[in-house]
C-alpha cells in the first residue's frame, strides 16, 4: 500500500518526524506532489528548486496578505483597523519606498564597517563562559544579534534580556496559525512593549540625533519622502523580529552541522579561509527560515496544477535548497561545495535586506568560537527545537568543550 504524501499538519514542527527532520518529509513531498493543495493553509505548497525560485522572483505576485483568499492562513497575517502591514509584507510602491529609505544602513559595506564591533561582541560573550559544558544558544547565539541590532538602533544593550523574550513571543504568535489563546495574548503584550520602548526612543532622537539607525530613519529622505512615527516603529520591530530571531537559528544551526561533521569542522579549522564559503553551506544545509510565499496575482499552472488569482503559494525553501535535480548529494554537509547558492534569503524584490549583516554575524560568532576552543563536541543531551512554522531553530542546543 503506497503511503500517503505528507501534507498540512506533517509539514509543520508540531509534528514530530518533521521537527526532528524536515528533510526527509520534504523528499517525500517532492517526489511524490511537486506542487500540492494543503488544505490545512488552503493554499499551495510548492518544493522543487527551480519552482520556487521563479515563484520568488516574480515581479508581479503579490506578498501583501490582504490580497490573498480570506480562507487561506496567509490572510490570517493581516492587520487590525487600517495600519500598514511590515515591509516584509507591502508590495510597490509601499514597499520599494521604504526599503530604499533604510537600505544604506545594511549595504555590503556598511555591514562590513561592522564587523570589528561584531567579532568583538562575540569575543566578550565568549568570555562570559567559565564552565565546559554550556547551551550555545543561552550563551552565544541569541544574545548576539539582540546585541547588535540594539546598538544599531540606539537602544540601551542593558534592555537585551527583555528585547529577546518580547521577540520571540511576537514570532511565535505571529507566524503561528495554530497559535494559542495565551500565545496570542503574550504577543500582544509583547508587542506592546516593543512598541512604548520604540516609541521612546524616537521621542528622543528627534531632540537629540544620534549616530544609529533610529535617527538615520527620522532623517531619511527618498526623493523628497520620509518616515513618519508609525513607520519608524514598524521597521525597529520588523529588523528586531526578523533579524535576531533568524540570525540565532542561523548560528545554532550552523555550528550543529559543523559539530556533527567533524571531518568538516577539522577542515575549516585547517583553513580558515573557507568559513565564508562555510556558512553559505550552512544557509542551504539546515535554513533557519524553510517557508516563505507569494499570492497569485493572477491565473497560473505550476508543475501542472492551475492556480487561481489571490491563491496563496507557499515555498519550501528547505526542500529547494536540498533538491537532488540541483545539489549533487544534497543531504552531505560540505563547506567546500563549489556551488552553494541556495533560497534561504528569498529572492526577488523581498530578498531579505538583512542578509549581509546575517551572514557576517554567522562567520564572526564561528569564528571566535572555534579560536577560543581546541575542542567543541555535542553534550549528550536530547535535541530540541522551537516549534515555530516556517521557522526552524534550536530551543537549546548544549556543547562540551576545552580551551
Amino acid at each position: 500500500m503506497t503511503e500517503p504524501t505528507p501534507t498540512g499538519f506533517a509539514l509543520t514542527p508540531f509534528d514530530p518526524a518533521f521537527q526532528r527532520d524536515p528533510y526527509a518529509v520534504l523528499h517525500r513531498v517532492r517526489a511524490a506532489a511537486p506542487a500540492q493543495w494543503d488544505e490545512l493553509t488552503h493554499g499551495w505548497f510548492v518544493t522543487t528548486h527551480d519552482a520556487v525560485r521563479e515563484i520568488l522572483r516574480d515581479k508581479d505576485f503579490w506578498s501583501d496578505p490582504r490580497k490573498a483568499d480570506p480562507d487561506s492562513a496567509v490572510a490570517r497575517f493581516q492587520l487590525a483597523g487600517d495600519q500598514e502591514p511590515s515591509m516584509l509584507f507591502q508590495d510597490d510602491p509601499g514597499h520599494r519606498r521604504l526599503r530604499g529609505l533604510v537600505n544604506k544602513a545594511f549595504t555590503p559595506k556598511a555591514v562590513e564597517n561592522m564587523r570589528g564591533r561584531i567579532a568583538q561582541i562575540a569575543t566578550q560573550l565568549l568570555d562570559a563562559i567559565t564552565t565546559d559544558e554550556f547551551d550555545l544558544m543561552e550563551r552565544l547565539a541569541a544574545p548576539l544579534p539582540v546585541i547588535v541590532i540594539a546598538e544599531m538602533l540606539g537602544i540601551d544593550t542593558r534592555q537585551q534580556d527583555s528585547f529577546k523574550a518580547w521577540s520571540n513571543a511576537v514570532v511565535t504568535a505571529f507566524f503561528n496559525v495554530m497559535r494559542s489563546a495565551e500565545e496570542a495574548t503574550a504577543a500582544a503584550d509583547a508587542q506592546a512593549a516593543l512598541d512604548a520602548c520604540f516609541r521612546a526612543s524616537i521621542a528622543q532622537r528627534r531632540v537629540s540625533p544620534r549616530q544609529d539607525l533610529i535617527s538615520a530613519m527620522i532623517q531619511a529622505a527618498e526623493g523628497g519622502d520620509s518616515m513618519n512615527d508609525d513607520e519608524i516603529v514598524m521597521q525597529c520591530n520588523l529588523l528586531l523580529i526578523a533579524g535576531n530571531v533568524t540570525t540565532t537559528d542561523l548560528i545554532g544551526n550552523g555550528v550543529r552541522a559543523l559539530l556533527e561533521n567533524p571531518n568538516e569542522l577539522a577542515k575549516l579549522r585547517a583553513r580558515p579561509d573557507l568559513l565564508e564559503n562555510a556558512v553559505e553551506e550552512m544557509l542551504r544545509f539546515d535554513s533557519p527560515v524553510i517557508n516563505s510565499g507569494r499570492i497569485a496575482n493572477r491565473p497560473v499552472e505550476i508543475h501542472g496544477c492551475p492556480m487561481h488569482q489571490t491563491q496563496s503559494i507557499g515555498v519550501s525553501l528547505a526542500a529547494a535548497n536540498r533538491d537532488p535535480a540541483v545539489y549533487p548529494e544534497p543531504d552531505r554537509f560540505d563547506i567546500e561545495r563549489t556551488d552553494t547558492h541556495h533560497q534561504s534569503f528569498g529572492g526577488g524584490r523581498h530578498f531579505c535586506l538583512g542578509a549581509p549583516l546575517a551572514r557576517v554575524e554567522a562567520q564572526e560568532t564561528i569564528r571566535a568560537l572555534l579560536q577560543r576552543f581546541v575542542v567543541l563536541v555535542p553534550a549528550a543531551r536530547e535535541l530540541r527545537y522551537r516549534a515555530i512554522p516556517g521557522f526552524r531553530g534550536l530551543a537549546e542546543y548544549w556543547i562540551r568543550t576545552r580551551v
